[in-house]
């Protein structure tokens, strides 16, 4: 037979990060680095560094990176996202297509966002109409104080460029990301050990039973009074939930004051409330 001679090109990828202190930590998407042998970074002032990976979460596309410098290195303010509200204004700042330091502008346009694009991971997404291109992963999304609010992460488009809305990680889920990849490498997380159904909007469209007896989501809804919620389907054996007090066929409606609509918002307090 012939022989063939290949010869593999390096693959090179971009994105944007966060720097989120002044001692070289960088916050950015899992999806940016991953598989990646080497991480270059440059900074706004064109000097680059060689970055080190402190660790990654890829059930929430977030990862933790680091950079050695001998001087302080320019931060951003870390802000609350649960008080951002839908109208407010935000910047999105990044490197679309490569161009170094874009900022757009828009509004938040909805928060709480669960787009089913981490295949069953942690989803929380603000919605924003600032343009948000291929490039902008892993940067920042900054209110109108200056304050780091999430990280820039999916565009929605049909067409792979920005088609009107962008999402970004709320920068609630990325402090406790970050404080458990400095301290441990992976994030930890409690589990509550039950098997279930989010009762929200989505239930109006799914009509597939989940029962022999053809029940639906819908159906489940109206037998229990509620609009949404989490319904607990199964308790797992020796889970946390099993040795508690929630039963099947209860639906979870809210956990220390706070409203739980659907399992994106039991999973946001799971992993924002354990340390």
């Amino acid at each position: 037979g012939q022989q063939r001679q290949v010869q593999s090109q390096p693959r090179v990828g971009f994105g944007s990060g966060v720097i989120i202190s002044k001692d070289g930590y960088i916050v950015t998407n899992n999806h940016v680095i991953e598989g990646a042998d080497e991480i270059s970074v440059k900074l706004n002032d064109n000097r680059e560094f060689r970055g080190r990976v402190i660790g990654t979460d890829p059930s929430t596309d977030l990862a933790l990176i680091k950079i050695e410098s001998d001087d302080d290195l320019p931060t951003i303010p870390v802000g609350d996202s649960e008080t951002l509200k839908v109208g407010e204004w935000v910047l999105a700042v990044g490197n679309p297509f490569n161009l170094n330091s874009t900022v757009t502008a828009g509004i938040v346009s909805a928060k709480a966002r669960t787009l089913g694009v981490y295949n069953g991971g942690i989803e929380s997404f603000i919605q924003t109409d600032a343009a948000i291109n291929q490039g902008n992963s892993g940067g920042a999304l900054v209110n109108a104080k200056g304050e780091l609010v999430g990280i820039n992460s999916v565009l929605s488009s049909p067409t792979g460029a920005y088609a009107g809305y962008g999402f970004a990680i709320p920068t609630s889920i990325m402090t406790k990301v970050v404080a458990d990849l400095k301290q441990y490498g992976t994030v930890q997380r409690a589990l509550l050990g039950i098997k279930g159904a989010s009762l929200g909007s989505s239930i109006m469209e799914d009509q597939s039973p989940i029962d022999k007896s053809g029940t639906t989501l819908r159906d489940k809804a109206k037998e229990f009074g509620v609009v949404d919620g989490v319904w607990v389907r199964e308790i797992v054996d020796n889970g946390s939930a099993a040795g508690a007090d929630i039963k099947v066929d209860d639906v979870i409606v809210g956990l220390d004051n706070k409203k739980v609509h659907n399992f994106a918002d039991l999973h946001v307090f799971l992993i924002t409330s354990t340390t």
